[in-house]
């Protein structure tokens, strides 16, 4: 398989799991940061703007996986892994963020 495959096996689980948080805060009605609030990734959007952002996001995680969809061990570890990251560093992000609103 060639190596860009890989890649883009990895991106899919990132850009997958972030669409997760941006569509169900904007089903919910509950206003959460993105990157189109001032600042950026610290300011709130509308569940509006969450919406249509986090389903951008998994549409386009759903795309890179049907396109170039892990064909082998490799391939699942390093979309569990991008998962895996992206998760972290959301839980670790926007705990801080939401911490400090509170303070």
């Amino acid at each position: 398989m060639p190596w860009h495959y890989y890649l883009l096996e990895f991106v899919s689980g990132l850009v997958l799991t972030n669409g997760l948080p941006h569509f169900v805060f904007g089903l919910t009605g509950t206003p959460f940061q993105s990157p189109f609030a001032k600042p950026p990734g610290v300011g709130e959007s509308s569940p509006r703007v969450n919406v249509w952002w986090g389903w951008a996001n998994l549409v386009g995680g759903f795309v890179l996986l049907a396109k170039f969809g892990p064909g082998d061990t490799l391939g699942w570890i390093l979309f569990a892994a991008g998962s895996l990251l992206m998760g972290t560093f959301c839980a670790t992000h926007f705990g801080k963020v939401r911490a400090a609103a509170r303070s």
